[in-house]
């Protein structure tokens, strides 16, 4: 299954969530059901949720890991909604 996804749009999130997210004791941030991490050198950026994982790479390389299509929708509008400035501080999680 081919995937055309906005990789600003990823790293927008991304950014979000490392911003708001609340923390766990591994690093990882969490931001409405989206998990948010990096690699310990900080080129690879994973996001987790919604039963969609994905691995964003150096060079805009990416990976995706789901069951079904419904998983990777629910999740691309998670980043959407994150990405998009949907996500407010003050409503928190």
């Amino acid at each position: 299954m081919k995937n055309d996804i906005d990789q600003r749009l990823v790293l927008d999130a991304f950014e979000t969530i490392i911003e708001y997210g609340k923390p766990d004791d591994e690093g990882r941030r969490t931001l409405e059901g989206i998990t948010a991490y990096t690699d310990f050198d900080g080129y690879t950026v994973f996001l987790e949720g919604q039963g969609v994982n994905m691995r964003l790479e150096f060079h805009n390389k990416y990976h995706l890991d789901y069951e079904n299509e419904r998983q990777f929708e629910n999740f691309m509008k998670a980043i959407e909604n994150i990405s998009k400035g949907h996500y407010t501080p003050e409503r928190g999680e």
